[in-house]
């Protein structure tokens, strides 16, 4: 059955702010600004979709929360510190899954355990698990050239697992796939991200995937990106694919797309 119902206590399961930006700017050069006074708080554990138009400053506002740059202007803080580098509690996935091609599944599952220290059994066996979590158990052992498009995007989200950040940024992961593949990962991406208990931002430019994943959604502007209007979206999970079908849903729908319309 869908869950069509709606909150009782609004976003009460959060904790307490992890990322706060106070009127955020990027601006590239002398002359290019990509974003622009951005306000914005996220709490411990809340799903938060960033949509707008190509160049609005969704992957801008994604990089200056991962620390791989700077910004020009105003305050952006990760549990109460200030960004100015990569952190270790926050990891990052792309649109590509990024996998090296002659190590198999797992072993580039490791890769950030490698990177950090030498791998021990306990490494191997939280890979194992975060395969199996990602449903890719079987495949363990399998090179990217043998596994489809979604597999390697789950291998992918498998290796951001294994890093053990409790802040996981996602740029448009699912934007490549075909839209049977891109849906059967949004129902696993909003069950992981429910077991896990992260804090997630998450890109992307398709409007019922920002929805149906999202504790609220991030609409902005074109560049210079601003943030127009913050959505609050709040159904109860696990959630049903065949929420989308509902009234509910797609009034949100219809407020993100006249926010966008609107600018």
């Amino acid at each position: 059955m869908a869950a069509t119902a709606k909150k009782k206590a609004k976003n009460s399961s959060f904790g307490q702010t992890v990322i706060d930006g106070k009127n955020v700017t990027k601006i590239f050069g002398e002359t290019v600004t990509a974003l622009e006074g951005a306000d914005f708080n996220i709490r411990a554990g809340e799903f938060i979709s960033l949509v707008g138009p190509s160049g609005c400053g969704k992957s801008t506002l994604l990089r200056l929360v991962a620390g791989l740059i700077e910004k020009t202007s105003g305050d952006l803080t990760v549990n109460n510190e200030v960004v100015t580098k990569p952190r270790t509690d926050i990891g990052m996935m792309f649109q590509k899954a990024v996998l090296l091609d002659w190590r198999t599944a797992i072993e580039n599952v490791l890769l950030p355990s490698e990177i950090q220290h030498r791998i021990t059994q306990d490494d191997k066996n939280k890979a194992m698990a975060s395969l199996d979590l990602v449903g890719l158990k079987g495949f363990e052992f399998h090179f990217p050239k043998q596994l489809s498009g979604g597999m390697q995007q789950r291998v992918a989200l498998a290796r951001l697992i294994q890093t053990g950040a409790n802040i996981m940024l996602m740029d448009e992961p699912f934007g490549a796939l075909d839209e049977f593949t891109r849906e059967r990962l949004n129902i696993e991406l909003e069950r992981i991200v429910g077991e896990l208990k992260a804090t997630t931002l998450f890109v992307t430019h398709n409007i019922q995937e920002a929805i149906f994943l999202a504790d609220r959604v991030l609409v902005m502007t074109p560049r210079p990106g601003r943030i127009a209007k913050i959505i609050d979206v709040e159904f109860d999970r696990p959630r049903d694919i065949s929420i989308q079908t509902s009234r509910d849903f797609n009034i949100i729908v219809e407020e993100v797309r006249d926010t966008l319309g609107g600018h």
